[in-house]
């Protein structure tokens, strides 16, 4: 790997790179914070979001392998402008819910069919012939038709999928913080039917702006805000049993408008805000231990920030946008970890194995 620009001393194997990326194409026109970006094979989907003074509608695509931007053609039921929506993958369909446009808040869904088609486009300022993949479909939005017990309208909150069923959690409708839990049965997408769930156990105080990540059949919530109070408290939502338990972990760590990425056993959860500051540290999570843990990390560091995405591809986070209270970001940052150190542990992890340290709530 060659050397990484701002890097003071040599890192040892196994360790953490930042860089920032370089990135060809057409990028985002304006900097963006609180919106969503997710993983569709190597490209990234970037949807929604707001600068500085307004929010927006718009879809782009990076593809994580050529540092390519591109802006696909749309057509159907287009989304309002928002922020801090949801967007979760079910299959080739991207599932956004959601979110906000200043005083106003969506419980709208909306569906996008994410099949691709690809074109080879030919550099011109390159000795040997470079070769960029650019998607040619026009990616079709639609409206879906909610049933059951739909979710009020809401932002700050968060969606995942597991066997078939979206659930979500949490959230603010613009008078409370929120920590209701709803499971959409996703199988047929022209009966899309919501289900409000009762978990038993004591559940997480409400909040917004926190994140909730997908470990095998268990749903992990960290930190968020009730607009009042900056949490650092864990908790775990078995999706099976329907049953929420507070997790005690070594160290009270305050973070909202966080990420918090799945990379083998270990949570990474990059910036945030810890109630006095914007943040820009790297905080490991260890799900076996249920410790925080720390890690040196190399190279040229982004500024600390908060409302900004993260995406595990492989064997990088990618990190991009964000606001530090003052300035609105358009970086793309790559952090490059030790496949040795944290990933072969993917296939063999289950959160199962410490529901021990979490104490029974049955």
């Amino acid at each position: 790997m060659p050397p990484i620009n701002g890097a003071q001393t040599p890192a040892p194997v196994p360790a953490l790179y930042w860089s920032k990326a370089v990135t060809f194409g057409k990028s985002p026109p304006k900097a963006l914070r609180a919106h969503t970006v997710t993983v569709v094979g190597e490209r990234l989907f970037v949807f929604g979001g707001c600068d500085a003074r307004v929010c927006f509608h718009d879809l782009y695509i990076f593809d994580a392998d050529t540092m390519y931007w591109s802006r696909p053609q749309t057509r159907g039921d287009l989304p309002r402008n928002c922020r801090a929506h949801s967007a979760t993958l079910v299959g080739r369909q991207l599932f956004v819910f959601g979110g906000g446009d200043g005083p106003n808040y969506f419980n709208h869904l909306y569906l996008l069919d994410t099949g691709k088609r690809y074109s080879m486009l030919r550099g011109a300022r390159c000795m040997r012939c470079l070769f960029i993949c650019t998607c040619t479909d026009t990616l079709t939005w639609r409206l879906a038709q909610q049933k059951g017990d739909v979710p009020g309208p809401r932002r700050a909150h968060t969606t995942c999928y597991f066997d078939g069923y979206l659930y979500l959690f949490g959230g603010g409708d613009g008078v409370r913080a929120l920590n209701d839990v709803y499971r959409l049965n996703t199988r047929d997408l022209n009966n899309l039917e919501w289900t409000q769930l009762h978990p038993k156990g004591e559940p997480p105080i409400a909040r917004g702006y926190h994140t909730a990540t997908h470990v095998g059949s268990k749903l992990v919530v960290f930190g968020g805000s009730d607009g009042h109070e900056c949490f650092s408290d864990a908790h775990v939502l078995d999706l099976i049993t329907c049953t929420w338990c507070p997790l005690s972990l070594n160290e009270a760590i305050p973070r909202l408008s966080h990420t918090s990425t799945l990379v083998g056993s270990y949570l990474f959860v990059i910036g945030g805000h810890d109630g006095a500051k914007y943040c820009n540290d790297v905080l490991l999570l260890n799900l076996l231990s249920m410790s925080w843990e720390r890690r040196r990390v190399y190279g040229r560091q982004p500024s600390g920030r908060g409302y900004h995405t993260c995406v595990l591809y492989d064997s990088r986070l990618f990190v991009y946008g964000g606001y530090d209270g003052q300035s609105v970001f358009d970086e793309v940052w790559i952090l490059e970890l030790s496949a040795s150190a944290y990933l072969p542990q993917i296939r063999g992890f289950e959160i199962a194995e410490v529901d021990g340290l979490a104490g029974d709530t049955t």
